[in-house]
């Protein structure tokens, strides 16, 4: 019996150094192949849109329609507050874009504590999630190269366009000139909309002034940004942003009177000079600034964006072009959130 248990032994241990020896390694094996495959190794492109109470389907719009005009793997972060975030969960997972690509991301609204100077004028400026853009690095960890957009936008291009935007050495963001198109010029003029530092800054304030910045320098938008977060945390841009707006609560530097400014102004003057530029046709805004003045069908068709900037929005009425965007809207499952039209 003990020479049989013998050879038991000795058959177990030479079968255990035989599988050591010619045993594959796991990243070797044939099946491992996929990690390499093109579909694999296909960079992803990370957008961030917020998802903020009252207003889901102008997410949920956005959404669909950066999804259905392109091929690319897109990686969708949704950012909410608590109380929102599973009611815009429950609307992906029980609609047609279950199929994308998400992360919903909770944003703390306690980090903008005693930063932001209270506006009767325009509350809905001061929502917290209007400050998602400055806090990028803390939200996004794992990307070089984010996409943020505002949820008031539809995008009729392939997003993959406005991803491989080149950002020159040194500037940690992308956004459009808010006098970069000619054909915008009259909309601008029409509205009454300033498109200069002016109608941001108060350049009575001395810390203003001391800027050197000139009162006639055009503003840029940042409700569509193409963002280096290597750069933005080397600059230490959030830092920078936190310093003007709690600058502002002390010294009321912002204008309310007719641009808000409220999460604009702070990106005007730390990015001053120092970003580079989105193709303009990848963000044609002010659709939102008057229900009555309108672009041409025309020029709307060759838009890669479009931006409903201003007080009226495509989901409210009144409101313009409001078909451009409710071809992407997806109806709330739940039921909460309903367009309001002339005839509802």
């Amino acid at each position: 019996v003990n020479q049989i248990l013998l050879l038991l032994l000795v058959l177990t241990v030479c079968a255990i150094l035989y599988n050591k020896v010619h045993q594959v390694p796991l990243a070797l094996r044939n099946e491992t192949v996929d990690l390499e495959s093109p579909e694999e190794m296909e960079e992803e492109i990370p957008v961030v849109i917020c998802a903020a109470a009252g207003r889901m389907g102008a997410a949920v719009a956005a959404i669909s329609s950066i999804y259905s005009n392109t091929e690319a793997s897109v990686l969708f972060y949704i950012v909410g507050l608590k109380t929102t975030i599973p009611h815009i969960r429950k609307w992906i997972e029980n609609s047609k874009l279950k199929e994308i690509k998400f992360k919903v991301v909770e944003f703390n609204p306690m980090v903008l504590k005693g930063k932001i100077r209270q506006d009767a004028s325009r509350p809905e400026l001061l929502q917290p999630l209007n400050f998602v853009r400055f806090y990028l690095p803390l939200l996004i960890q794992k990307h070089e190269k984010v996409i943020y957009l505002d949820d008031d936008v539809i995008v009729q291009g392939d997003i993959q366009e406005l991803y491989d935007t080149k950002l020159a050495p040194g500037h940690a963001a992308a956004f459009s000139d808010d006098c970069d198109l000619p054909s915008t010029h009259e909309m601008v003029r029409s509205v009454g909309m300033q498109n200069t530092y002016m109608g941001f800054l108060d350049y009575r304030k001395q810390a203003i002034r001391d800027l050197g910045i000139s009162p006639s320098t055009c503003s840029f938008n940042p409700g569509v940004i193409v963002a280096n977060m290597t750069e933005w945390k080397h600059q230490r841009i959030t830092k920078q942003l936190e310093k003007w707006m709690q600058r502002n609560v002390d010294e009321n530097l912002y204008s309310s009177t007719l641009g808000g400014g409220v999460a604009t102004s702070p990106m005007l003057i730390v990015f001053h000079g120092k970003y580079s530029s989105i193709n303009p046709m990848w963000h044609i805004r002010h659709l939102g600034w008057s229900p009555d003045a309108r672009y041409s069908e025309q020029f709307l068709q060759e838009a890669k964006l479009l931006h409903w900037n201003g007080r009226y929005k495509p989901w409210d009425y009144p409101s313009v072009h409001t078909d451009l965007w409710e071809n992407w809207f997806i109806p709330d499952p739940s039921g909460k959130f309903k367009l309001t039209r002339p005839d509802s």
